[in-house]
């Protein structure tokens, strides 16, 4: 019986050693705070701002005309364009020239850009050289009271912005932003 007391005694002893070392050992651990990763959008917003009313026409006379696009504030980088249309008969009676800091767009007539960085505050960019067109000063009376409401010249300003990021060029921009519709003639089921 004294071995079986001797092996019940050690037992005894291991698992009081067992516990009083398992409760003495300390793991070192160590947690952070979390860090939230929000993910919210960009954005691009513009303005165009042009009056819209009706200008007499005199010989050799400049007309003051002040379109500008605005980048609003917040606005990320964009490619900026502006399209300008002239009716059929404008250049019989005026003239005009774009700012210097527009760069017209190979192969579009009429359609002009510039790279604008994201902004902070609304940034404004002039669209005329001078902000005014110019009536020719070879225009005749009698060719002026021919018009008509129908055949006066006008000028028409359209504003387009496209993200800069992940866009190389501006020819690639406008096609974005002004797509072409599908030619039917390609597309034998439709």
């Amino acid at each position: 019986m004294r071995t079986r007391n001797t092996v019940t005694a050690i037992l005894m002893f291991v698992l009081v050693l067992s516990f009083t070392i398992g409760g003495t050992l300390a793991w070192l651990t160590d947690t952070t705070e979390p860090v939230t990763n929000t993910f919210t959008y960009g954005d691009i917003n513009i303005t165009l701002a042009e009056t819209t009313e009706v200008y007499k026409m005199v010989p050799g006379n400049s007309i003051s005309k002040v379109p500008s696009v605005t980048v609003e504030s917040g606005s990320e980088a964009c490619w900026l364009f502006v399209k300008v249309e002239e009716s059929a008969n404008f250049k019989d009676f005026m003239t005009y020239t774009i700012a210097s800091d527009w760069t017209q767009l190979a192969g579009v007539n009429g359609v002009y850009y510039r790279e604008v960085n994201a902004v902070t505050e609304d940034t404004k960019f002039d669209v005329l050289a001078n902000n005014q067109v110019q009536v020719s000063d070879t225009v005749t009376k009698e060719a002026l009271t021919a018009l008509t409401e129908a055949t006066y010249p006008t000028l028409t300003f359209t504003a387009y912005a496209v993200q800069r990021d992940n866009i190389e060029t501006a020819e690639q921009a406008w096609e974005i932003a002004n797509p072409q519709p599908a030619d039917p003639s390609q597309n034998p089921g439709a």
